[in-house]
């Protein structure tokens, strides 16, 4: 993780500064600049999360991917099945 800050100036509604202060005067934050940096991580980590989502119900609906893995569970079951019988036979 890159630790170099640079400094920016927003433009919040006055309730979230209030709010924002108020956590840090409760110590639940160290400072605006934390508690706006822990924020904006989350935000941007579930971003990605939702990113990731969309992709996997994309590759749920398309068909060649879903034939791929049929083919690929076929393989393994068949892979499966000799370790199986590997396991079991006499030493």
């Amino acid at each position: 993780m890159n630790n170099q800050t640079v400094r920016t100036t927003l433009t919040l509604p006055s309730e979230l500064l209030e709010a924002t202060d108020k956590v840090v005067q409760e110590g639940k934050a160290k400072s605006r600049n934390e508690f706006v940096a822990q924020a904006l991580r989350r935000e941007l980590a579930a971003l990605k999360r939702a990113e990731v989502d969309a992709a996997l119900a994309e590759m749920a609906n398309d068909p060649e991917y879903q034939a791929e893995v049929l083919k690929m569970e076929a393989e393994f079951a068949s892979a499966q099945w000799e370790a199986l019988q590997l396991g079991e036979s006499p030493e």
